[in-house]
């Protein structure tokens, strides 16, 4: 019904920038879901990272990217995006698209409100 790839992610050395992609595609890509990105570090749970509202008008960050990472979409090309800038070592992790499902417009925090997930993308920062 939905999937999600995400692309992106790599290397990186700390203090530097990376921008992930999230591409949306299937039958449900016309109808509006909110969407979020997600992270997972190696032996620990997967956390919240940032969340947007099918307009683009409500966005939501963790406290612990605030200011250094922005959520984004072009709901023309059914791109969710995430930049990041100023990365830490404590950024690795696997990061993760979601959305919510179909009519499921608002932002949340909260894993549990997402339906579909894409695979993931590794980022490392690391000198």
């Amino acid at each position: 019904q939905l999937q999600l790839i995400e692309s992106g992610g790599g290397l990186v050395q700390p203090g530097g920038s990376l921008r992930l992609s999230c591409q949306a595609s299937g039958r449900f890509v016309g109808t509006r879901f909110a969407m979020g990105w997600f992270r997972q570090a190696l032996g620990k749970e997967r956390e919240f990272v940032a969340t947007i509202s099918w307009t683009g008008e409500n966005t939501g960050h963790a406290d612990s990217v605030s200011g250094r990472f922005k959520i984004s979409k072009d709901n023309t090309k059914n791109i969710l995006y995430l930049q990041m800038n100023s990365l830490q070592p404590e950024d690795t992790a696997v990061y993760f698209c979601a959305a919510r499902a179909p009519l499921e417009s608002g932002s949340s925090l909260k894993e549990v409100d997402y339906h579909y997930w894409g695979q993931g993308t590794q980022v490392t920062v690391s000198s």
